[in-house]
């Protein structure tokens, strides 16, 4: 095949054109994204319920969207939370489950139940989760002072937003912080009690006032018209200028009456940027799109905003867009000084410009034909694929370095230069096969695992794989043809005669490989002692998901654990950014409910959430600590974590479950356990260490208790209190004047005054028309009740969040003590999913392992030699632990990704190590006057000497491409450190083990009879 392919250099090189031709043309099309489009199997149900306890939310609406929904297919888990006012239901798939048709199974059985659902409930949004959710920038709209604030929110949300959404690339624009216009009716109490009028006359008058005829029309002879009352309200004028009749009969207007203003709707939830009210636009962009083309386009955008809308400053923080460009500028690092080095190390070791010019034309090749297969497989170019790109990088350097040596080796031996070609490939082409095969063993059943691990490993499988394949394309086909190529007319021969450089470190290795085989057995048993006190280094390391960077910002979330509304909330969060003024260069805040429409957490008003953005480091950990001092002296009862500012991967990768829960259920009814009986039931819990769920959580209210027997005596009906008391508390919308989608209530002022106060000066009608204090049929009370109900698909439920070390070590503990109490009880939590993700784990590396050993078996038709190269892997891992260890690094998933590029390397180098040494024992055992162990000693030298070149090439090339970023900074740099360490460590011992273990543990463990007996 060689043969003839290099037959017909010049149609193989157009060839390799075209495909580069095609591979650029495709790359332009390439989505480019942060992270791969995952679809996560989850599934977020809203309700918005204003005015509503948890019980009433539980009751009348979690329940029976639960009972509606458990048969929805490949529904893993099922847990909702109501609280006041809002509630929440969370639907866990399998990660076989196609998320687009769940997505569309659950809004049809939401329409369906909603009939079945309080009248007045606005339907429950369906909220879909997916990796291009995390919005790539946020946009901070801050009105100037002075400028109307509902006009800036009209503004955001009607020509901001549209424009945005007009960029190309862009799926979704989130708004949160929008205030909304409202006109507000006050009546005057002592004016209407004067004329014996109540409120509900002024309700009535603006109710009436604003009614529609809706479908009734006229005929007028051949015409039909639609009829339109010309009676209605548009703004607050008209509505002072309706008239009312007294109870006399008198007409007045109803501004004599009552006072009505245009106002801003009550806030339940605020945003900051500093200390400053104003609104956030989170930008998401499509799954398709490229975000490095994306990230200008909005840039421009907000320069064109500032001109058009001056009364408004813009900001953009939070870009993600920044790993991305650190992944992409490693990868060109990687590139140059990969490209730079090997020039250096090719031309110190074989003294030609010309064989580094090969390896120049072919790196950039096969990355670039790599691409088609992007294309083909609809991955996007991202930091998941980009990685596996890197990883392939150092093995493609590896194969290159080895087909030229053994190409410059045959024409040294004196072959002539096309046969030097095809042999010097086709010497190595079942080794180099059978190296990418090990490899991607090792790499592709990562794909299997379970969650989104196993999503994430996809995209990273696939790029190792292309660009593996690739590189064995470009190897064995451009790389002999562009030799063919350059060397072709050449008539100079390439001098046998080793440089003076190489010739020293030959003698170095020939000094200690003679010291080696004089005491083998001691030799062996040092390497014997090395790999369990490598492998034991791994428990001086902390393992992390991600590793530390040094990151300027933080985030700070609060729970005030505290009934308070949101402007004494916004109060609270301005007060502690004063505190912390002249520390931080940005700061924002979302304080109380937000507005998001992709939002899928909590919604509370009691709570809070900061983003700040420091100078450095130092000033970082200065006023964190003083945060912590704030809120502790202030706010004791306040719950909050402060920590750093989590990126897109930390944001994929959190879970919404505890770390260990243990959950309880009471087996007698469907209610939650009264606190009354709760609290003394927890004083014998037997964790040590443990916390309140959400279920057992607590706040103060306040309990209206009607009084029937008052009711019953005065002739006042229950709903007449029910709405006197909706009238005073909650927020009474009168009517809604509607015009071309734009919806202004009229709402009933609500009073700033005590509800004690209210109680005693509001009066009630009974049947008899004598009013009454609303006072006297009402008793209240202050209560802790539980703030949360929290229930999964077996029903209600409450728990406990286990801190123990070891929590599994009190599990009968746990089931004593419920039995005791009738309870049913069972445990949940991060806890169990790590567990099971751990032993998928052990089991898909053993599977690594046996494929690799069954490769490497068909390879070397043998079941000893493979051992040798699955023994190499642990002394080379012991290596990558001990320099992680010496530089403070951590296990990351950085430095794994690091362990396996060092181990493609290292494999692939004990392969073509023992794969030379076969053939130089088939050739010794050819020879009658040289006996069995004479020719294995001969082999082992041998191939030593003629593998020491590559080796060394390959490993020193990858080590020095890599060193750069040991000693640069920045975000890229504190990503890509710690697989730098993996790799120096790994392969620094890697390439003693391919010299000197390989050898002697093939003498010891390889038969000493001939081959071909062997074989046989």
């Amino acid at each position: 095949m060689v043969r003839f392919l290099l037959a017909r250099p010049i149609a193989v090189f157009m060839t390799f054109m075209a495909l580069i031709v095609f591979s650029f043309i495709v790359l332009r099309t390439l989505p480019i994204s942060l992270l791969p489009p995952i679809d996560v199997p989850q599934i977020v149900v809203k309700v918005n319920y204003p005015n509503a306890s948890p019980e009433a939310i539980e009751q009348n609406v979690l329940s029976p969207i639960r009972e509606g929904l458990i048969t929805l297919n490949g529904l893993e888990e099922m847990d909702s939370k109501a609280g006041s006012e809002v509630g929440t239901i969370r639907l866990t798939f399998d990660y076989s489950t196609q998320m687009e048709l769940a997505y569309i199974d659950v809004n049809e059985k939401i329409d369906r139940l909603t009939n079945s659902l309080p009248e007045d409930l606005v339907r429950p949004e369906v909220i879909r989760i997916n990796t291009s959710d995390i919005p790539v920038a946020r946009v901070q709209v801050v009105p100037k002072e002075g400028v109307d604030e509902v006009e800036v929110s009209q503004l955001a949300e009607n020509v901001l937003k549209k424009r945005i959404e007009q960029l190309p690339g862009v799926s979704l624009v989130d708004i949160n912080g929008k205030k909304n216009r409202i006109i507000s009716v006050k009546p005057n109490k002592e004016a209407l009690a004067a004329l014996g009028m109540t409120q509900q006359n002024v309700i009535s008058t603006i109710q009436s006032s604003n009614a529609d005829l809706d479908g009734i029309s006229v005929k007028d002879g051949q015409f039909r018209y639609y009829l339109r009352l010309a009676t209605r309200v548009d703004t607050p004028d008209d509505i002072k200028n309706l008239p009312i009749r007294t109870a006399e009969g008198a007409i007045i207007p109803l501004n004599k009456l009552a006072e009505v203003n245009y106002e801003t709707k009550e806030m339940l939830g605020y945003h900051l940027y500093g200390e400053q009210e104003s609104l956030v636009i989170t930008v998401h962009k499509q799954a398709s799109a490229k975000m490095n083309e994306l990230m200008p386009e909005l840039k421009a955008s907000l320069e064109l905003f500032r001109v058009d809308y001056p009364q408004v400053d813009f900001d953009l923080t939070q870009d993600q867009s920044n790993l991305l460009n650190a992944a992409i500028s490693n990868l060109e690092t990687s590139l140059l000084f990969g490209g730079i080095f090997a020039f250096a190390v090719l031309f110190l070791f074989m003294k030609d410009y010309r064989l580094p010019l090969i390896i120049g034309v072919s790196l950039p090749s096969s990355l670039v034909i790599s691409f088609l297969i992007f294309y083909f497989f609809n991955l996007s170019i991202n930091i998941i694929s980009l990685s596996g790109l890197a990883l392939g990088i150092g093995m493609l350097i590896d194969n290159a370095i080895i087909v030229l040596d053994n190409i410059t080796r045959k024409r040294d031996e004196g072959l002539p230069i096309f046969e030097a070609c095809v042999e010097g490939v086709n010497e190595v082409m079942g080794a180099l096969i059978s190296s990418v095969m090990t490899t991607l063993a090792v790499f592709i059943p990562l794909v299997f695992l379970s969650g989104i691990s196993g999503a994430l490993f996809f995209d990273q499988a696939v790029a190792v794989a292309a660009i593996l394949s690739v590189s064995l394309g470009v190897a064995f086909i451009l790389l002999p043809m562009l030799y063919l190529l350059l060397f072709g007319k050449s008539k100079k021969i390439i001098e046998k005669e080793e440089g003076p450089f190489f010739r020293r470190i030959l003698s170095g290795y020939e000094l200690i490989y003679s010291k080696i085989t004089s005491s083998r057995k001691v030799a062996i048993l040092c390497f014997a002692i090395l790999i369990p006190l490598g492998l034991a280094v791994s428990l001086l390391l902390k393992t992390e998901g991600l590793p530390e960077i040094e990151k300027l910002d933080a985030t700070l979330e609060i729970e005030w654990n505290e009934p308070i509304g949101a402007l004494e909330n916004k109060g609270r969060v301005v007060a502690l950014l004063k505190e912390l003024q002249g520390s931080y260069e940005q700061a924002e805040s979302d304080v109380g409910v937000r507005q998001f429409l992709l939002f899928d957490g909590e919604n509370s008003i009691q709570q809070a959430f900061l983003y700040l953005l420091f100078k450095d480091e130092q000033s970082k950990e200065q006023k964190i600590a003083d945060i912590r001092s704030y809120l502790n002296d202030n706010y004791p009862e306040a719950s909050f974590i402060l920590g750093d500012a989590p990126n897109a991967f930390d944001q994929l990768f959190s879970s919404s479950q505890a770390y260990y829960e243990v959950r309880w259920k009471d087996l007698s009814s469907k209610e939650p356990i009264s606190e009354e009986e709760m609290d003394p039931w927890l004083s014998q819990f037997p964790a040590n260490s443990w916390e309140r769920g959400p279920g057992l959580q607590k706040e103060a209210s306040v309990v209206f208790t009607l009084r029937a027997d008052k009711m019953a005596t005065y002739k006042v009906p229950v709903n007449t209190i029910q709405d006197q008391i909706s009238k005073l508390f909650g927020t009474y919308t009168i009517t809604d004047i509607r015009r071309f989608g734009e919806i202004t209530p009229i709402n009933l002022k609500e009073s700033n005054d005590r509800f004690e106060y209210l109680l005693r000066n509001t009066n009630v009608s009974a049947s008899d028309s004598t009013s009454y204090a609303l006072s006297e049929f009402l008793e209240y009370e202050y209560e802790n009740h539980y703030k949360y109900i929290t229930a999964d698909r077996g029903g209600i439920y409450q728990s406990a969040y286990i801190l123990d070390e070891e929590p599994e070590a009190k599990r009968s503990d746990f089931f004593s003590w419920a039995q005791t109490k009738d309870l049913g009880v069972e445990m949940t939590g991060q806890y169990f999913k790590d567990k099971e993700n751990l032993q998928q784990l052990i089991g898909i590396l053993l599977i690594s392992v046996l494929l690799l050993y069954f490769i490497l078996a068909a390879q070397f038709e043998s079941f000893i030699q493979p051992l040798i190269v699955v023994f190499t892997l642990p002394l080379g891992i012991g290596g990558a632990f001990l320099v992680l260890w010496i530089f403070g690094a951590s296990l990351n998933v950085m430095s794994a990704i690091g362990l396996v590029v060092m181990l493609g390397i290292m494999v692939n180098d004990a392969i073509l190590k023992i794969d030379t040494i076969n053939r130089l024992r088939e050739k010794y055992d050819e020879i009658d006057s040289i006996s069995p162990m004479e020719g294995l000693e001969k082999a082992l030298h041998g191939a030593g000497q003629i593998r020491l070149k590559p080796i060394l090439m390959t490993s020193i090339t990858t080590i020095l491409a890599l060193i750069p970023i040991v000693f640069s900074s920045g975000l890229g740099a504190d990503l890509q450190r710690p697989l730098v360490y993996a790799v120096i460590g790994g392969l620094t011992i890697g390439t003693f083990t391919a010299l000197y273990f390989v050898p002697l543990a093939y003498w010891f463990f390889v038969p000493k009879k001939k081959l071909k007996a062997l074989s046989s």
